[in-house]
């Protein structure tokens, strides 16, 4: 097919540099923001207060989020909030320089930069599809760029540079973060104009917001791509609750062997990004997620039974392929299928349900070694994994897949305002 060979467009090398450098300032924040609440306090309630501050916003506003993303200017959203992100990260910078931190001021700008992400990731998920002219092997190719380095960026480069940074001052690594942002911004303000959806009647945000959340719960599909991410943030927040402590009183592995562990798993990302289009073209785009899904709950189970660290690792990368995979082909079909003007709605409620099931993942973990034994929440994990599975397998089948491609091609202007009925015309 034609699609197959076409190039991707210019603008999105600037995108995906854009997206880049962005992902290796957080690789660099994410290291750094904890390390340096460590400076001012032991406290673990004071350190989780921190940590939570940066996924709170897509709890509180997630899919309000994604209604004011498809009523602005997708393009525009992204670079004036990494503009706002630089801008933002010269306060800590310059409390940090004048011994003025506080976990208070930390705690506030982890919220900031999270509701930033916020905004940033759904019109960067929204827009990519009109820049792509909403191909789905264009989208694929996209989608692997963009996921495989965002894991390099953010999994391998980012963290150790933002230990290192920290070494030089504690400032310094929350400069280097608004510098990414900086370079961002510039680099995504440069990006070719698409063509806005066409405006909808007027309503309230809250209605709006709702119109986008029934959207997905009420086609099968969309659903069952929803729910895979959340039921698996319970399983993998479960498992990586204990993880470190597993890894230390079951394997024997200390803190350097720990790292190797999870360079193994972020090494199957890569590796899983990179195969996803050919996984999607061999099996078909629904069979490839359900086996990607059941890779996943098999390599947990791996992990649960591993007898050393070897067997571990490579449970662990078997783990971070099927994750690498799902998160270049699921996107991809979702930018596919939904109409433009819902775009921003459909994914960040599909975020949010993801970021509300962790907490549970975290309880369940703790919870089951607590009361039972370290390894009880992997063999949990694998568990949920491959129930998901097997309840979702008929959601997001070839057949279904292809007639949702069917119909998003014959539904002509995919930007036509949306009936005051928010199931899908036709919902397959």
């Amino acid at each position: 097919m034609t699609s197959n060979v076409q190039k991707l467009p210019t603008g999105f090398g600037r995108l995906w540099t854009a997206q880049t450098m962005s992902s290796l300032g957080d690789g660099v924040r994410h290291a750094a923001l904890p390390l340096l609440a460590l400076t001012l306090t032991r406290d673990p309630m004071a350190l989780a207060v921190v940590t939570a501050a940066g996924t709170l916003p897509w709890l509180l506003f997630g899919i309000l989020g994604g209604a004011l993303v498809d009523r602005w200017d997708r393009r525009r959203t992204m670079w004036v909030t990494d503009a706002a992100r630089a801008a933002l990260l010269a306060i800590p910078a310059a409390a940090a320089a004048l011994d003025m931190l506080s976990i208070p001021l930390l705690a506030a700008v982890a919220f900031l930069l999270g509701l930033g992400g916020l905004f940033f990731d759904t019109a960067a998920t929204a827009y990519l599809p009109d820049l792509l002219g909403r191909d789905p092997a264009l989208l694929e190719r996209a989608n692997s760029r963009l996921r495989g380095t965002q894991t390099a960026a953010s999994g391998f480069a980012g963290p150790p540079a933002g230990s290192a940074l920290l070494a030089l001052g504690r400032a310094v690594p929350l400069l280097a973060d608004a510098v990414s942002f900086a370079v961002s911004a510039l680099l995504v303000r440069s990006l070719p104009a698409v063509p806005r959806p066409v405006p909808q009647a007027r309503e309230s945000l809250l209605r709006q917001a709702r119109a986008g959340a029934s959207y997905v719960f009420r086609d099968r599909l969309l659903l069952g791509l929803a729910l895979r991410p959340a039921v698996g943030n319970i399983a993998f927040v479960a498992m990586e609750t204990v993880l470190a402590l597993f890894a230390h009183d079951r394997l024997g592995i200390g803190t350097f062997g720990f790292g190797l562990l999870l360079t193994a798993e972020a090494t199957g990302g890569l590796l899983g990004a990179g195969i996803a289009s050919f996984l999607g073209r061999k099996l078909g785009t629904g069979a490839a997620l359900t086996c990607t899904a059941a890779v996943e709950g098999l390599a947990i189970l791996g992990l649960a039974a591993a007898p050393n660290p070897y067997v571990a690792g490579l449970a662990l990368a078997f783990c971070g392929a099927g994750v690498g995979a799902t998160m270049v082909l699921a996107p991809s079909l979702r930018q596919t299928v939904v109409p433009a003007h819902l775009m921003g709605r459909v994914a960040s409620t599909s975020r949010m349900l993801g970021m509300c099931a962790a907490p549970f993942g975290a309880f369940l973990g703790g919870w089951l070694a607590t009361a039972y034994d370290v390894r009880t929440p992997l063999y949990a994990a694998a568990g949920l994994l491959l129930t998901m599975t097997a309840v979702t397998a008929t959601m997001t089948s070839n057949r279904r897949v292809e007639a949702a491609l069917r119909a998003a091609a014959s539904a002509g202007d995919p930007d036509q305002p949306e009936p005051s009925d928010p199931v899908q015309a036709g919902a397959v």
